[in-house]
């Protein structure tokens, strides 16, 4: 018999904790604190099993972004699993993968992703469409957030293309320039098709865009949405909040790595690093008030 799924240990953990602040675990050897400089690979498990155990009482989810494992060669993947095994399983754990290829290829990340590493959610381009996405909608009890608008400088090179979205004409019929739409925005569109067909899919907006988040949340008015770009990247809090929030004054996790990860320095960095979470967790809940 499967466990609670994503949304079920989401709602759980969000409660509990009055959070909906997600902890990004983005690790590199040569930012890692003094006390850990020289310790390698096994030093990065300890710190980022140290920032776990300090944010825990301030995050309703996890990230671990698997590129920075990746990097680390074969080792990677082992000390991935560590640091997994490390996080409460009551809490979700989203890989920030940015997976998506031709069915079967789908199909073998889904496999890696959800039954190898036990993670609850994961990150998914759409660039190849359905039959990319598909295999990892399958695993009922998982989620996707699919990448819609991202935080980063350039997104507005492809996903702000006006395009013919689907509700805007038949094929072969004249478009007009009001029919037209940017691409994220058909995406959004896209997926919440297959949100009505499948019920785990979610979008990945980032904070650094908020007027773009704003008319994401406004087409889809109950998908829930990873929210990355608040700190480092530079996305207002207050304003992204605002702008994610569902009807009910949730639907959205906001992901922050850097600004948590490396919030102190020194030997007291786990120290800051909870403290970074609070306050983040704090200014959340008090832009969701607002």
């Amino acid at each position: 018999m499967s466990g609670p799924s994503f949304l079920e240990k989401w709602q759980q953990a969000s409660g509990d904790r009055q959070s909906l602040l997600c902890v990004g675990l983005d690790p590199e050897l040569e930012r890692l604190p003094k006390p850990l400089q020289g310790g390698g690979p096994e030093a990065l498990v300890r710190f980022c099993r140290e920032i776990v155990e300090a944010t825990l009482p301030y995050a309703c989810a996890y990230k671990p972004n698997l590129a920075f494992f990746e990097a680390l060669g074969p080792q990677g993947w082992s000390l991935l699993r560590e640091i997994l095994a490390a996080i409460p399983s009551e809490v979700p754990v989203i890989a920030d993968a940015k997976r998506g290829d031709i069915g079967h290829t789908a199909r073998a990340y889904a496999v890696a992703i959800f039954e190898q590493l036990g993670c609850d959610a994961v990150t998914v381009q759409p660039y190849l469409g359905y039959d990319g996405v598909q295999p990892f909608l399958a695993y009922r009890e998982k989620l996707a957030f699919i990448l819609c608008r991202t935080s980063n400088p350039g997104a507005r090179d492809f996903q702000d293309l006006l395009v013919r979205s689907s509700a805007a004409g038949a094929e072969g019929e004249e478009t007009s320039d009001s029919q037209l739409t940017p691409l994220y925005l058909a995406v959004a569109e896209r997926v919440r098709q297959w949100q009505e067909r499948h019920g785990n899919c979610g979008l990945v907006a980032g904070a650094t865009y908020p007027r773009e988040l704003a008319a994401i949340r406004e087409r889809c008015p109950t998908l829930p949405l990873l929210v990355p770009g608040v700190g480092t990247q530079g996305g207002e809090l207050e304003v992204a909040v605002r702008a994610g929030l569902d009807e009910y004054g949730g639907g959205i996790l906001v992901a922050v790595s850097r600004a948590i990860l490396y919030a102190g320095a020194g030997s007291d960095y786990a120290l800051a690093a909870g403290e970074a979470a609070r306050r983040l967790r704090d200014a959340i809940n008090q832009a969701r008030g607002s």
